[in-house]
């Protein structure tokens, strides 16, 4: 969990190193131009780890709710071995996906695979409690956490992202209580590309509901999906509330 990369640090470094190419010099024009060009044709899902703030509140980054439609899907290999001869335009790639593997690791693979490692809930009542996942069989139908009513809680989600750059991953959770909806929240975490460390990413805080009705076991449902709508992974769990 330590070893977590947040995705904010991620995506700084990453802006960072486009925007530290300095002054333009008469000679160097035309690869600044080129390295502009890539710019332009990587940043739609190169902005590693960068948090994407969506304007429309509605459709929190749903690719159907913006009429948004993604590009084709092209190999982290053939991004890292086109203009492979031009030395400055490398360094760049280099810095901008520096927590790749080496060239000779990469196999070419078209799609992203998002590998999630554990589940969290932090809570002031009690800490930090963490769960493996997949979640064991035997865990399956059981309380994943109790919390009291009326407290503030988070999830926090350690990741690991494979063979590709990710794009817009969102997330929906929806949870039910005797069988009846009573919420769902949703909400952007970003884009990530492939890196050796996990990162580790905590949601949105949330408040249980207070009062006699709001005590019980609740079930939910915890859905990631990414700009291409593929299901990275689908959770079924359950929590209880308590008297505070």
């Amino acid at each position: 969990m330590e070893g977590g990369k947040r995705a904010d640090e991620a995506g700084a470094s990453s802006s960072g190193g486009f925007s530290s190419a300095g002054a333009v010099s008469d000679q160097g024009r035309g690869r600044q131009e080129k390295q502009k060009e890539m710019a332009e044709k990587l940043s739609a899902f190169c902005d590693v780890g960068e948090e994407e703030e969506e304007e429309d509140d509605k459709s929190n980054g749903v690719a159907a709710g913006g009429g948004f439609v993604p590009g084709p899907l092209v190999s982290l290999k053939e991004q890292i071995e086109k203009d492979k001869d031009d030395e400055s335009l490398r360094r760049w790639k280099e810095k901008l996906l520096g927590c790749l593997e080496m060239e000779s690791d990469l196999n070419g693979q078209m799609e992203p695979e998002v590998k999630f490692h554990s589940i969290g809930i932090l809570s002031d009542d009690f800490g930090e409690i963490t769960t493996p996942l997949p979640v064991a069989e035997n865990q399956i139908n059981h309380v994943l956490f109790t919390l009291q009513e009326g407290s503030q809680y988070r999830l926090k989600l350690t990741f690991s992202v494979l063979h590709n750059i990710v794009s817009g991953l969102i997330y929906s959770n929806t949870v039910w209580k005797g069988g009846l909806q009573v919420d769902q929240s949703k909400g952007m975490l970003g884009t990530f590309a492939p890196n050796k460390e996990p990162y580790v990413h905590t949601l949105e805080e949330e408040t249980t509901p207070s009062g006699l009705l709001a005590r019980g076991i609740y079930a939910a449902k915890l859905k990631f999906e990414d700009d291409d709508r593929r299901c990275h992974m689908e959770l079924h769990y359950s929590f209880e509330i308590k008297k505070g």
